[in-house]
C-alpha cells in the first residue's frame, strides 16, 4: 500500500514539475514573441520603427489608441521647459502628504511605494524635491506623482505644449487619478452593468468636467478617496478606453525630437535627460550608449512603450510600439518580452531585418 502511496505521489511531483517547466517556457522572455503578436495582430498593434532615420517598420502609424502612462513623457517635457524657463524650481521641496492626496491604493501596481522607497535617503523633513518627483513619474510611473505635476505644471499649459510640439493626433490630458473615482462621483447608487452602461453614455466633455471636480476634492478631502465604488473590469475597461490616447506616429515623432538633442534648448534638454534617461544609471548600459530613454504604459488592456536611443557608434534608433484590446495572458507575455525586444532591436541587425521583411505592408 505505502509503495503505491509512494509511486501516485511520484506521479503528481513529476506532473507538477511538467507543468511548471511549460508555464516558465511559455512565460519566457522572447523578443520574437513581440514581433509575430505584432504580425498576426493587426487590430491591436501599432508600430513605428526607425533607425539611422531609415525606416524599419511601420503599421497602423495614425491608429488612435489608448497611451496609459506613456502620456507622461508630455508631462516630463512641459517640467523640463517650465524649469528652464524659471517657471518652477526642480529644486523646490514638496511635501510628502501632498502627494499622498492623489495616491488610491492597489491601483498602480505598488509604483507609488517603490518610488518612495527608493527615494527614502532623498526626504528630508517629510519634503521631497520636484525633480525627485517628475523622475518618479517616469522611472516609477507613480500616478500620485503625475496628477499632483499635472497640477502645478497646469493642464491647460500641458495640453497647449502638446499643440505646440507639432502632434497631429493627441486627445485631451487630464486627471487620470481623479477618472478612477467618475462612477462613484457621477452615478453613486449604480455599480456593475448599470455603471457601466452609464459610463460608456457620459459624454468625454462631460466625463473630464467630472475629473476636475474630483481632483479638487481629492485636493481638500482626504475622506473622499477611501471608498472608490465599483472598479470591475468592466468599469475598469471604461477608465482604460477613455485614456488619453495617440498615435505612434506622434510618438515617434517626440521620440525623434529628444533623441536629436537639438530640438530643445541646452537647459531644457538638461532637465528632460535627467527624467527621461534613467536607463544611463546603469554602468552597463554606459559601456555602449550614448544617451537612452524611455516610458512605458499599462492597464489590464493596453501596453505601450515610446523609446529612443543612440549608441556609442552614432546609430539613432527611435520607437513607439502599442497595444490594445489584450487579455491578461497576451499582456502578461508581452510585458515580459519587451525589454528583449527593444534590445535586440538595438543590437542585432538580423533581428532589425526581420523585423523590416516580415512586418512590410
Amino acid at each position: 500500500m505505502l509503495k503505491k502511496i509512494l509511486i501516485i505521489v511520484g506521479i503528481i511531483i513529476a506532473i507538477i514539475i511538467i507543468i511548471g517547466a511549460i508555464g516558465i517556457n511559455y512565460f519566457k522572455p522572447d523578443a520574437n514573441l513581440v514581433l509575430n503578436f505584432i504580425k498576426e495582430n493587426p487590430n491591436k498593434t501599432a508600430i513605428k520603427l526607425v533607425r539611422n532615420d531609415s525606416l524599419i517598420a511601420e503599421r497602423n502609424p495614425n491608429k488612435l489608441m489608448p497611451l496609459a502612462s506613456t502620456v507622461k513623457i508630455i508631462l516630463a517635457i512641459e517640467y523640463a521647459l517650465q524649469s528652464s524657463q524659471g517657471k518652477i524650481n526642480p529644486q523646490e521641496e514638496v511635501s510628502i502628504d501632498e502627494l499622498a492626496k492623489f495616491y488610491i491604493p492597489n491601483t498602480d501596481g505598488g509604483a507609488h511605494p517603490s518610488w518612495l522607497k527608493s527615494v527614502k535617503n532623498k526626504i528630508n523633513d517629510n519634503q521631497i524635491t520636484i525633480n525627485e518627483i517628475a523622475k518618479g513619474m517616469i522611472r516609477y510611473s507613480s500616478n500620485a506623482n503625475t496628477e499632483w505635476l499635472g497640477n502645478t505644471l497646469g493642464l491647460k499649459n500641458i495640453n497647449n505644449r502638446i499643440d505646440s510640439l507639432g502632434i497631429e493626433n493627441h486627445t485631451e490630458f487630464y486627471n487620470i487619478v481623479s477618472a478612477l473615482f467618475v462612477g462613484k462621483e457621477k452615478f453613486p447608487k449604480s455599480k456593475g452593468k448599470e455603471l457601466q452602461s452609464k459610463l460608456k453614455n457620459l459624454s468625454i466633455e462631460d466625463y473630464i468636467e467630472t475629473t476636475n471636480q474630483i481632483h479638487k476634492k481629492l485636493l481638500t478631502d482626504s475622506i473622499y478617496k477611501k471608498t472608490i465604488g465599483d472598479l470591475g473590469m468592466n468599469i475598469q475597461r471604461i477608465w482604460s478606453d477613455n485614456l488619453p490616447s495617440s498615435t505612434v506616429k506622434d510618438y515617434f515623432g517626440i521620440m525623434k525630437k529628444i533623441n536629436s538633442k537639438t530640438y530643445f534648448d541646452t537647459d531644457a534638454q538638461k532637465y528632460l535627460d535627467e527624467v527621461m534617461e534613467g536607463l544611463m544609471e546603469n554602468p552597463a548600459n554606459r559601456k555602449w550608449l550614448k544617451h537612452a530613454g524611455k516610458k512605458g504604459g499599462s492597464t489590464a488592456f493596453v501596453l505601450t512603450e515610446a523609446f529612443y536611443a543612440t549608441d556609442k557608434k552614432g546609430n539613432t534608433t527611435e520607437l513607439a510600439y502599442f497595444f490594445n484590446d489584450l487579455g491578461t495572458i497576451e499582456n502578461t507575455r508581452l510585458q515580459g518580452s519587451m525589454n528583449d525586444f527593444e534590445l535586440k532591436i538595438l543590437t542585432d541587425k538580423k533581428f532589425r531585418d526581420k523585423i523590416k521583411t516580415e512586418l512590410k505592408n
